[in-house]
């Protein structure tokens, strides 16, 4: 299990003179399926699973809209790729072990998915707390959020209450218990 962890970590390691040379969709596009998620381009109904069958191109011509985290081992560590991300409107988180708070606040403070970022499902991620569903008041055009099967939400009628007054165009979708 130790050895799992360390290797997911190097997975999640930011390569920042790889986001100069590529370009950060193209970096983000590397960090996401090396750790087991798929992206969505811009223009392209499917979704890209394979690193070795990314697409080429001239730099910057692959914007990624949409990111599928399930059973992927993205951590806060790799997180810094999404800086740079200016057309990612969706994103699910499910049944992501490394997934906690402080994932949720780091995105909530990328600046560009404050502007873009429309939808957001967070599913079957244990470590995520009232504390991080609070944290993505930052997330200005969130139209919509499905929470679900996330035990450690506690408070869970005051939490929603405070996140829909930040966001009062958010539609709030949840299964939980």
């Amino acid at each position: 299990r130790a050895f799992w962890g360390w290797l997911n970590a190097v997975f999640n390691k930011v390569d920042h003179e790889r986001i100069r040379t590529v370009g950060p969709d193209r970096a983000a596009s590397e960090w996401l399926l090396r750790c087991g998620a798929l992206v969505r381009y811009q223009g392209s109904p499917k979704w890209q699973q394979d690193y070795n069958g990314l697409p080429t191109g001239p730099l910057g011509k692959y914007k990624i809209e949409a990111i599928n985290a399930t059973d992927s081992c993205i951590m806060y560590r790799g997180f810094e790729y999404l800086d740079g991300l200016e057309h990612v409107t969706d994103i699910r988180l499910e049944k992501c072990i490394y997934i906690q708070d402080e994932c949720l606040q780091r995105l909530s403070d990328t600046s560009s998915l404050q502007k873009s970022l429309q939808q957001l499902k967070i599913i079957s991620c244990g470590n995520v707390t009232d504390k991080g569903i609070l944290a993505l008041h930052k997330l200005t055009n969130l139209e919509y959020l499905y929470l679900s099967d996330l035990p450690g939400i506690r408070e869970k009628e005051k939490t929603f209450r405070v996140l829909q007054q930040a966001l009062p165009n958010l539609k709030l979708e949840l299964d939980l218990e």
